[in-house]
């Protein structure tokens, strides 16, 4: 009986009803979009990074762990110290670099050869390998963002390059450029930015790390091994995630608190004769409050479908108009936005709830 009470009261005013509905359907499209996007650029990131094929990694000392940051600091003679440590199959020096002109994006400088005999040769779907120092390999994400194809000239470090070849996606960086090129665009001559090491056996790791940090002038350098490296792309490790992802939360809690407080406030000033009926046929102000609130959930659980309809259509929307933006579907975080809407929703329609018990059945009556 209650339900059916609680679903005529809903129909009987549809627009509010919507509102309130598209409100909460807003606060979890905002939670699963804004957090999608997050996570998904992150492990976007530990993806391309673990395509790469490494076994270790060796930085300078005061590297930062995130690609691109470092620069070209040393010299790119410590390969020929690396190259004569045990169980050391391959090393391939890389120069790292940021380009902010057109959007935030890592250039890597790689010898091609060199670099392929980490994970293996590039995968090209147009084109092919270097033919020249202005010569620039692109993954087919950028290409097909970008709608670039090989011949086509680009612009990168205020110099211009022409795309030699479009490889797939997932060894490191979007762009990569001859290491001599870049070293020379950036004033960095004979000098890289990382070192990754391919060895005879993934088993050997351990022994390699301790062997280079022991490496006279390497103590401070920085060693870890790929699932260590990996490991450092968490949200904990990125500096300012959580309190972005906590001002997201905040801000969708907010929307859903002062959409429902609203609606439900307003729907009580407007009941006030049906509940002062109901009262005065004997309905405690438990019975009151529980009808307030049912009919809450309901606006919230109607919310959060749609919210998450919403959400999974927005995600590839975007994906397939902006490929480089990835945004992951987590049923994780499907959860913690509805248990955050519903919490955020109950918050609101707790003082209409109790403002309505409280009605005095004889005023309620001769209410106009």
């Amino acid at each position: 009986m209650m339900n059916k009470m609680v679903v005529a009261n809903l129909v009987h005013r549809p627009i509010r009803s919507l509102i309130s509905i598209f409100a909460i359907a807003l606060e979890v499209t905002l939670i699963l979009l804004i957090v999608g996007l997050c996570y998904g650029l992150m492990n976007d990131t530990k993806n391309r990074n673990a395509g790469i094929g490494f076994d270790v990694i060796v930085q300078p000392p005061g590297s930062s762990f995130l690609s691109g940051v470092s620069g070209a600091p040393v010299s790119i003679k410590v390969a020929d110290v690396l190259r004569k440590m045990p169980h050391v199959k391959v090393v391939s020096p890389i120069v790292w670099q940021i380009n902010s002109s057109g959007g935030l994006e890592v250039i890597d400088g790689i010898d091609i050869a060199n670099f392929e005999e980490l994970g293996g040769p590039f995968h090209y779907v147009q084109g092919g390998p270097f033919q020249g120092p202005d010569d620039m390999l692109i993954d087919d994400f950028i290409a097909r963002q970008r709608h670039l194809k090989v011949g086509d000239t680009t612009s990168i470090l205020n110099s211009r390059f022409r795309v030699c070849g479009v490889v797939e996606n997932g060894r490191g960086a979007r762009k990569f450029v001859p290491m001599k090129t870049l070293q020379d665009l950036i004033g960095a001559t004979d000098k890289a930015s990382v070192f990754y090491l391919k060895l005879d056996d993934p088993s050997n790791t351990d022994v390699v790390v301790d062997a280079v940090k022991r490496q006279p002038g390497m103590e401070s350098y920085s060693v870890r091994s790929m699932a260590d490296y990996l490991s450092m792309m968490t949200p904990s490790n990125l500096p300012g995630f959580r309190p972005f992802i906590g001002v997201v939360i905040g801000v969708s809690l907010v929307i859903g608190f002062l959409v429902i407080f609203q609606s439900m406030y307003t729907a009580v000033m407007e009941r006030t004769r049906e509940i002062g009926i109901l009262k005065s046929m004997g309905a405690s102000k438990l019975y009151i409050v529980n009808l307030i609130l049912r009919e809450t959930i309901l606006l919230t659980i109607a919310g959060i479908i749609f919210g998450v309809i919403v959400s999974l259509v927005a995600r590839l929307g975007i994906e397939h108009r902006w490929p480089l933006v990835h945004i992951d579907k987590s049923n994780d975080w499907m959860i913690r936005a509805a248990i955050i809407a519903v919490g955020g929703a109950a918050l609101g329609a707790l003082y209409p709830a109790y403002k309505a018990a409280q009605k005095d059945p004889i005023d309620a009556l001769a209410y106009e």
